[in-house]
């Protein structure tokens, strides 16, 4: 059972023992957030984001908050499990190799335009229209920050493949846009709020339906990512082994849904959060040197059919790269290939991210772990 912090307008429940001060004042102020319901969940991965705490939950009636989504609209998880069980270290270096190749990573686009169904179906949305011919070039591409791809192995041997992307600047723009009409918006009507970074849109407004609209579609937009990257993926590792694919799973953990809670339809934005419902299969990775999870969700109403999406953050980028000793994060990664090389990379190393078996052990009434798979190397989008 979550503990729980009362004092605000609304609770505040916890599935961690320890938060940090700047963490619980993005809490709170979410808790006092007009239109917030029930109460407000935290992860056992949650820490500070822009305006809301990543590994939150937050349910809204009748608004909708953009950075209660956040900028990576979308971001999420594809795996996909082959039917072998050997890849020599020979191999895997081939693997990487090719996809460092083929895969556009950190800021870098494809140069040509790319295939998707999806561009012909675009919202007549002036943010949308305005940022779709970019949106040819980065689709199959994997970005920046904590976006990585993994090759693991599960218990019984079996080799998997792991994407972790988003809607890359496509979703940013978006998401900008329509922060800063939410914020106009709150301004215009003189709305009180506990800080301006949670100013939302209403869901019957033009403006409100419009965010919606670009919303899901960016998240059509990040899954359609996530897809043609792994298929490229699974041509590489398919053309160095030979190997079939047997499950294929995708998940988001940026966004917003209209969902019933409670008896209530209500807004359930979960930012750094996961669908948990019950049967619902989901992913949640550790860092790059610990293990990845494939989970079934449990429904547990208490974090609104929610868990958290990974180990969480323990260090912020700078403070990793400034505390971390690198030959230190290097050893910790053992024979796992793609171990960071530089002091930059310090940013996604082993030490920079919370202990994924806590995390995991944190949320036992949240999801059941189905798979562990442990990684054999890593190609991270810095």
């Amino acid at each position: 059972m979550p503990r729980v912090i009362k004092g605000e307008k609304i609770p505040i429940k916890l599935w961690l023992d320890k938060i940090d001060p700047l963490t619980l004042e993005q809490a709170k102020n979410l808790a006092n957030l007009p239109y917030a319901y029930k109460w407000i969940a935290l992860m056992p991965d949650a820490h500070p984001g822009y305006g809301m705490p990543i590994g939150g939950i937050l349910a809204t009636t009748d608004v909708i908050v953009p950075n209660a989504v956040g900028v990576d609209i979308g971001c999420g998880m594809r795996a996909v499990k082959t039917d072998v069980k050997e890849l020599s270290k020979e191999s895997l270096i081939k693997i990487l190799r090719e996809i460092r190749k083929t895969i556009p990573t950190g800021f870098a686009h494809h140069k040509t335009k790319q295939n998707w169904i999806g561009f012909s179906k675009a919202p007549e949305v002036e943010i949308i229209q305005k940022e779709l011919d970019k949106a040819h070039y980065q689709i199959g591409t994997l970005g920046g920050g904590n976006h990585f791809i993994e090759i693991l192995k599960d218990e019984n041997s079996y080799i998997w493949l792991m994407v972790h992307s988003g809607s890359r600047n496509f979703g940013l723009k978006t998401a900008e846009f329509f922060y800063n009409k939410a914020l106009k918006f709150c301004q215009e009507k003189d709305i009180k709020l506990p800080t301006i970074e949670l100013s939302f849109l209403p869901i019957d407004s033009k403006i409100g339906k419009e965010y919606f609209e670009s919303m899901n579609y960016c998240l059509e937009f990040a899954q359609a990512n996530r897809k043609l990257m792994m298929q490229r993926l699974k041509e590489i590792v398919n053309e160095e082994t030979g190997c079939g694919f047997i499950e294929e799973i995708d998940v988001h953990h940026n966004y917003a849904s209209l969902e019933n809670h409670f008896g209530k339809d209500v807004f359930v934005h979960r930012k750094g959060a996961i669908n948990a419902e019950k049967g619902k299969i989901g992913i949640i990775p550790g860092s790059m040197g610990t293990p990845s999870y494939i989970t079934e969700g449990k429904g547990n109403p208490e974090s609104f059919n929610s868990s958290s999406h990974g180990a969480g953050r323990k260090l912020g980028r700078r403070e990793a790269t400034e505390k971390l000793n690198l030959k230190k994060e290097q050893k910790k990664m053992k024979d796992i290939i793609g171990k960071p090389r530089q002091k930059k990379e310090l940013e996604e190393a082993p030490g920079a991210y919370k202990d994924i078996e806590k995390v995991m052990e944190k949320q036992k009434d949240l999801i059941t772990p189905k798979v562990k798979l442990k990684p054999l190397a890593v190609v991270i989008g810095i």
